[in-house]
């Protein structure tokens, strides 16, 4: 008999399942689906179109411009800017002409910070869904030949990461989960309510700086947090990543927040941060190129033979069954 799922992201081992019985790709296909792979890559009459398409399900708020940020950075980490954008917006009944506005705002303040156009979609009022709901597409070309994958990591490689996290879920929880949060000091929970806009949830240009400094891999982690993410990485390329804990770079009000409501911010909404392989030889220089763009980065691991997670010890770090947003019932 099947078994319930539970909420989040289908399980990585049957969506490679599902994956591994599609007919074969199309001589075009350049970057196909995979487990972890951010966008596909499609040959288009000498030029190479990258598209993306992720949901916004966690939160409401602001659906509409993390739609944009989200599919942009999706985009971003293959090495392409993002150029075009197309928009499902479902409401449910009961939706204000207030409300939908506000939505189509969100969409266009992030279309101008990402440097990216609306050209189509659809909009519609149904009861299939409880809240807002926007799920995006963006498109944007890359040069041919020069397209990042996921799994693209290498044995040797180190493992940058540019950004702190959790962002994106400080965000979302400081301004959903209100009630558990009265015992934080009001400057660190106004600069967790504030995250979306600093430090921001974008990684397009960090994106494309460290495709343009030679990364041989980039992802962009969210649902499922930063722990999810790494092994998404690994899980790509087939190879393991060992992780020096101490040297993860944090969202301190992130993790304030979390702390306050029992949340574990490896395994929180962590766009606004990304993830890099470049061979040991070009890491300095990424690192320092990333911060001298305003990104903090930093090593925090290395690329090996075999399979999954581990810390400095070799001890295994378990892949997180759910986002911890999903599992405190903090959205909505």
């Amino acid at each position: 008999m099947s078994s319930p799922l539970p909420s989040g992201k289908i399980p990585a081992a049957l969506l490679a399942e599902l994956l591994a019985e599609l007919a074969p790709p199309p001589p075009e296909l350049r970057l196909g689906p995979g487990v972890g792979e951010d966008a596909c890559a499609i040959d288009v009459g000498g030029e190479v179109l990258v598209v993306a398409s992720d949901p916004v399900t966690l939160t409401a708020r602001e659906a509409g411009f993390l739609s944009v940020v989200v599919n942009a950075n999706d985009v971003a980490v293959t090495g392409a800017r993002p150029r075009w954008f197309l928009a499902t917006v479902l409401v449910p009944p009961g939706t204000t002409t207030s409300d939908v506005r506000a939505v189509f705002s969100d969409i266009g303040r992030a279309l101008e910070r990402v440097g990216a156009y609306l050209v189509g979609g659809h909009t519609e009022v149904t009861s299939a869904v409880a809240q807002a709901v926007v799920v995006g597409q963006m498109l944007g070309l890359a040069e041919p030949g020069r397209e990042v994958a996921t799994g693209g990591a290498r044995v040797g490689d180190t493992v940058v990461q540019a950004g702190p996290a959790p962002v994106e879920g400080a965000a979302v929880l400081a301004r959903e989960a209100a009630a558990g949060l009265s015992g934080l000091e009001p400057a660190v929970l106004e600069a967790a309510r504030t995250a979306m806009d600093d430090p921001g949830i974008s990684v397009v240009e960090p994106a494309l700086l460290a495709a343009r400094l030679g990364a041989t891999s980039l992802h962009d982690p969210t649902e499922g947090g930063l722990v999810t993410g790494l092994h998404e990485l690994a899980l790509a390329a087939g190879l393991r990543l060992r992780i020096e804990r101490e040297a993860v770079l944090w969202f301190d009000p992130g993790l304030a927040v979390c702390r306050a409501v029992g949340a574990d911010p490896w395994a929180t909404l962590a766009s606004g941060t990304l993830l890099a392989t470049f061979p040991p030889e070009r890491a300095d220089a990424a690192l320092a190129a990333l911060d001298g763009a305003g990104c903090p980065a930093a090593v925090i691991g290395w690329v090996e033979p075999g399979a999954g997670l581990c810390d400095a010890d070799g001890d295994e770090i378990a892949w997180p069954e759910r986002d911890e947003l999903v599992r405190l019932g903090s959205t909505g």
